[in-house]
Order: structure tokens, then C-alpha cells, then sequence
């Protein structure tokens, strides 16, 4: 099976972003999603969150990253047809008191015009 143009392409931001993401730099990580972006966060159970447009998910980011300045994603199973993509992640994380964590889930995203605009995050447990 061939892998078409598009589906290189789709590869290819989804992997800039989480790049930008492990880096926790939320210049890049806007700059590689739509003005009419739309995330959904996983939380709080059971229907999460939702965020639309550059300025809510961009301070969804700053927020995320301010509470969690350790956050670290592994990325496995990245795959893409056309403008869609599925990633499955772990997501690891250091609390206040040390302790560590973590929480395996996957994102589901839509690429269009080189940009990510959806991103929708699922966790398992």
C-alpha cells in the first residue's frame, strides 16, 4: 500500500506538533493549528472540554503548561489517511510533591492547509 501526498503531509504537522508540544513551546504549537482551531481536552469526565478559536486553546496551552512545567508526552503509532490522524501517547507528568505520574491515551486530529484544526485528546481509565 502506498502512502498518497496528503497523508505525508498530515504526518508531517501532526509530528512538527508534537515536537513543539514536548518543547512546551506554544508559539509553535499555534502557529501549526488554524485560526478557527478546535481542541477537546479529555476533562472532567465524562464529555471533557471543549476550546475554539487560536486565543481560547492558546491559553488552554499556557495554562496546561504552567501547571504541569514538566509535562512530557511518548508518542507511538502515528498514522494518517489524508487529513485525518490518530496518535496514541502516554503522558507522564512530576506533581508538586514529586511524586510521578501518568495516563495513556490517543488524539484524534484533522489537518487542513498544512494546520492542525481539530484536535480532539482520549484517555483511557
Amino acid at each position: 500500500m502506498e502512502i498518497n501526498s496528503g497523508e505525508i503531509a498530515t504526518l508531517k504537522v501532526v509530528e512538527q506538533f508534537n515536537a513543539a508540544f514536548n518543547r512546551q513551546d506554544v508559539i509553535a504549537i499555534m502557529e501549526l493549528m488554524t485560526p478557527d482551531c478546535i481542541f477537546g481536552e479529555p476533562y472532567p469526565p465524562p464529555d471533557g472540554s471543549m476550546y475554539e478559536g487560536q486565543e481560547a486553546v492558546r491559553a488552554y496551552w499556557e495554562r496546561f503548561f504552567a501547571e504541569s512545567p514538566l509535562a512530557n508526552f511518548t508518542f507511538y503509532d502515528l498514522f494518517a489517511s489524508t487529513d485525518r490522524a490518530v496518535v496514541r501517547w502516554t503522558y507522564h507528568w512530576v506533581e508538586k510533591d514529586g511524586k510521578k505520574g501518568h495516563i495513556q491515551g490517543v488524539d484524534v486530529l484533522r489537518v487542513r492547509d498544512g494546520q492542525i484544526a481539530e484536535k480532539f485528546s482520549y484517555v483511557k481509565g
